[in-house]
């Protein structure tokens, strides 16, 4: 019996990477969706008896379609697959009725595993070498048309007129490989401060260095900040992170981490490098981990204390130039905390982070 399955995702990379992974031999037919929206649509309309579903989506997030299937009880049985790795958010998706969590980029293995043992998937099905039913497009849901790529794999690289264009699929791609990495810093971030870390969707863009403080969108202007930067290298990729903090936030950040001293420059300072090693450190491994590559880091070195942003970044505007920028937002739920995170890839990356990327489709 074919199981309508329904794959709810606002990234195309991630959609085609939890298709692949589907187990072999399995009689599914299934249906896209690329916000909780869309999902909660198929699900009625019974394109999502099962349903793969990311917390991290515009419009309707996870979590809200979580609790719209409880309160409406809609047939369908959710398994979560998400960036967002935090105890609390395993904690959460489960009390809303979730069967089971799955960190991002899904296992094949792990998958089939937590099919098989909830039921739904069964070693008989995959014996009977049964083949999957044609994908439903969006247009048959009665759903509106996306602009993306079909399933079958497509080299991004190959879709590049130069290195420094940064089109929609490109776009996807960054982010979602920064999703994952996000993720992984705003899990130490949580256990360091045991708070619970509100992930947003992270930004890419190629920018001018004149455009970087507008970039930083999550920091508000009339506030003075303090920041640090951190080069590091890899084969081929080089770039800077810089971690802002809004000043306000130390007072909180101190009490969070057990600061018994009084708040002054030297403990904000030391602060910020602790917040500075654990979240660029964090998406950096977990950068690598994805793109099977090692980074070096460099010395961390401190932006200013207690300015505006465009008086951080003025005296490196020589050295930034125009740049792949992938900005992130942290912040920590029932507290006034900002930070933003910023990597700033050099042009000359472009090549080998595409190429890099490009694997990952294949």
């Amino acid at each position: 019996m074919t199981t309508p399955l329904l794959i709810c995702d606002d990234s195309n990379m991630a959609r085609k990477q939890v298709a692949r992974s589907l187990p072999d031999g399995w009689d599914v037919d299934i249906s896209f969706a690329t916000n909780g929206v869309e999902a909660i649509e198929a699900i009625k309309q019974g394109k999502g008896d099962v349903l793969l579903l990311d917390l991290n989506m515009p419009e309707m997030d996870g979590y809200q379609v979580l609790e719209a299937i409880m309160a409406q009880d809609l047939p369908t049985l959710v398994i979560v697959i998400s960036g967002d790795i935090q105890p609390e958010a395993h904690k959460r998706v489960t009390g809303l009725g979730a069967l089971d969590f799955i960190q991002k980029p899904v296992n094949k293995d792990k998958l089939t595993q937590i099919l098989t043992d909830y039921g739904v998937f069964t070693k008989v099905e995959q014996s009977s070498e049964a083949v999957a039913k044609p994908v439903n497009t969006l247009e048959e849901l009665s759903l509106p048309p996306l602009n993306t790529a079909p399933i079958e794999t497509v080299r991004v690289s190959d879709t590049l007129q130069s290195e420094m264009n940064l089109d929609d699929e490109l776009r996807d791609c960054y982010q979602e490989i920064a999703n994952v990495a996000m993720g992984r810093a705003g899990d130490l971030l949580a256990r360091l401060l045991n708070v619970f870390v509100v992930l947003p969707i992270p930004n890419v863009n190629l920018i001018e260095v004149s455009e970087l403080s507008m970039a930083l969108s999550a920091v508000e202007s009339h506030e003075s900040t303090s920041g640090v930067c951190q080069g590091f290298i890899g084969a081929g990729i080089s770039g800077e992170a810089l971690l802002i903090l809004n000043d306000s936030s130390f007072k909180d950040v101190a009490s969070l981490m057990n600061y018994q001293s009084e708040v002054d420059d030297g403990t904000e300072l030391e602060l910020l490098m602790d917040l500075g090693n654990v979240l660029i450190g964090a998406c950096l491994k977990g950068l690598s981990e994805q793109i099977d590559m090692s980074f070096s880091q460099g010395h961390p070195v401190v932006l200013g204390q207690h300015r505006p942003i465009s008086e951080l970044i003025v005296n490196n505007a020589k050295k930034w130039k125009r740049t792949l920028a992938i900005e992130i937002s942290y912040n920590i739920e029932n507290y006034p905390i900002k930070c933003d995170l910023l990597f700033l890839f050099t042009e000359e990356s472009m090549k080998t982070l595409n190429n890099k990327i490009g694997y990952l489709l294949d």
